[in-house]
């Protein structure tokens, strides 16, 4: 150890804070948090059984306290300086999944409802989260039936035409077209919306049901009505909410998986006495931690990302400032958390089927770390990327004389190819071939959906083409505000990459593990973009006149073509002979469309 480390260890004051190890250089190591701070350096100053930290040690040559009120202080300091520093010898939450939420924009002069998986201090009202996601989707339909707030993007000034498909569906009152509604009237919506939302169906009942009598009273009957309606769906979501809340437990149960450099944790997510949910994290290169520390500097991270907090989280090992962390959830949940560690009965049970089920994403996520890892270190250090990428998204572009452009989107991750994930893309508005507008709207198209509805961005996107394409892709990113993620070009004809930031290509041998993987990816976009081309291409051009009579699928065509030999011979054909093959009703209907074709034909 370095001596004045050493001796800065032994000055440290018997007070709760955070302690910030640094290396020579000045740059954070390592952030802990203690209810002493003396008491904890004396642990410092023992040789280590954590290879991790005897690491850190070695590198360290100066430490800095922070002095609080509390350990929950220091806990709450020293999460905010992992995510601001993010010290290489703390284990870092990279995951950044969130559940979702509903905003309602209230700084916009006709507010909004929104999905989204970021809160930000932006003046907007945020509800949930929904668990699991798809309440989200159905929160939204119910407000739109409910009080007919829009959900559309456009600038509200009264001057559109005519208004969108939402309003004649009745799900939105129409703001963007003068007259259709007032704004006393949308603002009224949005009031009664905003309780809905809150969970304050009580207030919201008691406004309708005045509501209602004023209406019946000036023999509006119908209005009446459908404001009766609305109080019946209304109290049956509140009911439903009392039951979902009433019938169980709340509580996440975490279990754990090292060997080696390597860990894997799982997290079930009860709700209702349900499993509603199972997230599962990994990290590489973690030195032997131990189960107890892994979960300590977990924990705090995790739950810092979501206001989704449990009564009781149950743990498969003592955890380091188990009162702190308590303290800390209790209050951000405003009601008291309980941390939990079974040892017998079904919730150990409990705590051994989460510990298999992190067994088993171990295996998942790193039977293949061969392959994978090898090629993301090889990207990592070829492309000067800050971590080798996991994940990678592939676009390639397929046209046929500038008509029907299609756009594909494939998925790498973890070595391997994800092809649930994949995506297709119909370009829209070109009247010519136009490979860079293609990759431009491609691309913005597929980020700013992921923006709005899941929140995390690849590692790396690379884009089949030279520096055109690259180009048009970075000004899709540069417009959604996504630019910091890392972009490459792939060229096929020299197999030369394009990097934003260099002027000429950069040509790896072709033995390269990571050039390989770009390839892969790069063919199997250029694969994907073709077949589903061909589809498209086929089914504009693949018609029948079968395809125009109704209620006449593949397995009735079969059957017609058996029996008559061919769409002319189902014309011969009599209603009663149609009838045998189709029955009655579907034959009457066939027998009147082919002989009004017909006769409209002049045949």
């Amino acid at each position: 150890m370095h001596p004045e480390l050493s001796r800065k260890l032994g000055e440290l004051p018997d007070l709760p804070g955070i302690y910030i190890f640094k290396s020579e250089a000045g740059e954070a190591l390592y952030v802990g948090k203690a209810k002493s701070l003396r008491r904890r350096a004396a642990a410092y100053r023992k040789p280590a059984d954590d290879p991790r930290i005897a690491l850190m040690l070695h590198d360290a040559a100066d430490v800095e306290f922070v002095v609080t009120d509390s350990e929950a202080e220091a806990l709450l300091f020293e999460n905010n300086w992992i995510k601001r520093r993010q010290p290489r010898f703390n284990i870092r939450l990279r995951d950044d999944k969130t559940y979702p939420y509903l905003k309602l924009t209230l700084a916009d002069g006709h507010p909004r409802l929104a999905f989204t998986r970021r809160v930000r201090r932006d003046g907007a009202e945020y509800y949930g989260p929904y668990l699991p996601a798809g309440l989200a989707r159905k929160a939204i339909k119910l407000t739109q039936k409910l009080f007919g707030i829009r959900v559309c993007r456009i600038d509200i000034d009264g001057s559109l035409p005519r208004p969108c498909l939402y309003y004649d569906m009745k799900r939105c009152l129409g703001p963007c077209v003068d007259g259709l509604t007032t704004d006393e009237a949308y603002a009224d919506a949005v009031e009664k919306a905003r309780l809905f939302l809150a969970g304050r169906n009580e207030e919201l009942l008691k406004d309708l049901r005045a509501r209602m009598r004023t209406l019946a009273d000036e023999l509006a009957f119908e209005a009446a009505a459908r404001v009766r309606d609305t109080m019946h769906e209304i109290d049956e979501v509140s009911q439903r909410r009392k039951l979902r809340s009433a019938r169980g437990e709340d509580v996440d149960i975490f279990g754990v998986h090292i060997s080696g450099d390597n860990a894997a944790v799982t997290v079930l997510v009860m709700r209702g006495g349900q499993v509603l949910d199972r997230r599962e994290l990994f990290w590489e290169g973690v030195s032997r931690i131990t189960a107890e520390r892994l979960l300590s500097e977990l924990l705090p991270q995790l739950y810092d990302r979501t206001t989704l907090i449990p009564k009781e989280i149950h743990l498969p090992a003592p955890i380091e400032g188990e009162e702190a962390l308590i303290e800390w959830l209790s209050r951000r949940r405003e009601s008291r958390v309980y941390l939990r560690m079974p040892s017998r009965g079904p919730k150990a049970q409990r705590i051994a089927l989460a510990n298999r089920n992190a067994a088993m994403a171990f295996r998942r996520r790193f039977r293949g770390a061969g392959v994978g890892g090898e090629a993301g270190a090889a990207l990592r250090k070829a492309l000067d990327l800050a971590d080798p990428p996991r994940r990678i998204e592939g676009f390639d572009i397929s046209t046929f004389g500038g008509s029907q452009t299609v756009a594909s989107l494939v998925v790498w991750n973890d070595g391997r190819m994800v092809k649930g994930q994949y995506r297709s893309f119909n370009i829209r508005g070109l009247s010519q071939a136009d490979d860079f507008a293609a990759i431009r709207q491609a691309v913005s198209r597929r980020y700013r959906r992921v923006l709005e509805e899941v929140g995390d961005m690849p590692d790396l996107i690379l884009i089949d083409g030279g520096r055109g394409q690259l180009n048009a892709a970075l000004e899709a990113l540069v417009e959604l505000g996504v630019d910091e993620t890392p972009v490459v070009g792939l060229a096929k004809r020299e197999e030369e990459l394009y990097l934003p930031a260099r002027p000429a290509p950069l040509r790896l041998k072709r033995s390269h593990a990571g050039l390989r993987v770009l390839q892969q990816v790069r063919d199997e976009a250029h694969r994907f973009a073709v077949s589903r081309h061909r589809r498209r291409r086929s089914r504009r051009t693949l018609h029948s006149r079968f395809d125009d009579l109704r209620g006449i699928g593949p397995q009735r065509r079969k059957l017609l073509v058996r029996r008559f030999g061919s769409y002319a011979g189902v014309a011969q054909a009599s209603e009663q002979q149609l009838s045998d093959v189709l029955g009655p009703k579907l034959a009457r209907s066939v027998y009147a469309a082919v002989h009004g074709e017909r006769s409209r034909s002049g045949k």
